[in-house]
């Protein structure tokens, strides 16, 4: 039998091995794209979170020493509306970490320049001191590495 018959023989076979290759690749195509698209989706949402956050800063005037780089703490200590925003911000950084972690964003760049400019601010660094213990080991690491990161 030459490899017409064996062609004629295997043609079911062939056919069907070849749309099950197609179908997963066309399975792994669509799941490439879906997660890119979503990695652009929670990026919207992480953007969305962070003009609410900084919307309460700019709409609050108890707030304004947040980003007062001569804020001092000992003689006008921490307010609980300071301490509550900077809470925040810190708990959105957690968020976009972990996202990151698990390539469920699009990495952003300027993170660590943004964590460390915000936490060397007093107010945000007392906050970051009085909560660090709270946090989880690999997000302490990953903000200490920003406060040093040049």
């Amino acid at each position: 039998m030459g490899f017409g018959g064996w062609l004629a023989e295997n043609s079911v076979r062939l056919l069907t091995a070849a749309a099950g290759i197609g179908g997963l690749w066309f399975a792994a195509y669509s799941i490439h794209e879906e997660a890119k698209a979503r990695r652009v989706a929670n990026l919207l949402a992480i953007t969305a979170n962070h003009r609410e956050i900084w919307n309460t800063f700019l709409n609050n005037k108890e707030l304004a020493r947040v980003r007062d780089a001569s804020a001092n703490i000992i003689k006008q200590p921490i307010t609980e509306a300071e301490k509550t925003f900077v809470a925040s911000v810190i708990a959105h950084i957690n968020s976009v970490f972990y996202a990151m972690n698990n390539n469920l964003v699009i990495n952003l760049d300027g993170l660590r320049r943004d964590v460390a400019q915000f936490l060397s601010l007093p107010i945000p660094r007392e906050v970051w001191e009085r909560i660090k213990p709270t946090q989880n080991d690999d997000f302490v690491a990953f903000v200490e590495s920003c406060r040093n990161w040049k």
